[in-house]
């Protein structure tokens, strides 16, 4: 995880640890918007109503700047799949993670089109992360939805390509909101567009994949 050069110091002030905030929300609205190539340390460094040697007393670099905003997306990111659990009820669980999922689409789409545009670029600073953590937890949930396939509680199906169906369009929320507000309308794309969102989606994935118990005459 990068560490803010401040916090590398033996006494971490409160005017610290705001100053750090305040770059990283800079640094976010930044790079969610221009990508980590188009952004430069100056144009944070307005946006934060800093100066630049001040900005980089804190963080050296562009890129420990982007990768506390990455670890911590990651960190957030992964909370409601690793929340997944194998003793739940399989409807209840595929429900409560669709609404996480879009929970954070919701309140944190600045978050999810950084993340976005760092994969789109081929995940440079994070292939690590893909590769181990991630890929670690995607694969021991496979194994928890083919427990339920074993058990009948759900339909047969791939278990990654489930978690990335969910993934994808949950996320579409976020990333491509100003397409989604654009084709609703000024009469359906208010804040509860996501609870339709919501409702739709349980719909697909319930119906889709779970198996109700045969009803005897």
């Amino acid at each position: 995880m990068a560490i803010p050069r401040a916090a590398q110091t033996q006494r971490r002030t409160r005017i610290q640890e705001e100053k750090e905030e305040l770059i990283l929300e800079a640094a976010l609205e930044v790079f969610s918007q221009r990508g980590f190539h188009g952004s430069t340390i100056d144009q944070i460094a307005e946006v934060a109503g800093m100066s630049k040697p001040n900005l980089l007393y804190y963080f050296r670099t562009k890129e420990a700047m982007h990768r506390a905003l990455i670890d911590r997306v990651l960190e957030n990111w992964l909370e409601p799949l690793a929340a997944f659990d194998a003793e739940g009820d399989p409807e209840e669980e595929i429900r409560s993670y669709i609404r996480r999922k879009l929970e954070m689409a919701r309140d944190f789409p600045r978050e999810s089109r950084l993340f976005a545009n760092e994969v789109l670029q081929g995940a440079p600073h994070i292939m690590g992360v893909l590769e181990g953590p991630l890929k670690d937890l995607v694969d021991e949930k496979a194994e928890v939805i083919r427990a339920w396939i074993a058990s009948g509680k759900i339909r047969d199906c791939d278990p990654h390509h489930m978690i990335f169906s969910i993934w994808s369009t949950t996320q579409h929320y976020a990333d491509f909101d100003v397409q989604v507000r654009a084709v609703l309308g000024n009469s359906r794309n208010g804040p509860d567009r996501f609870e339709a969102a919501a409702l739709f989606l349980e719909n697909l994935f319930v119906n889709g994949l779970i198996l109700k118990p045969s009803v005897s005459p």
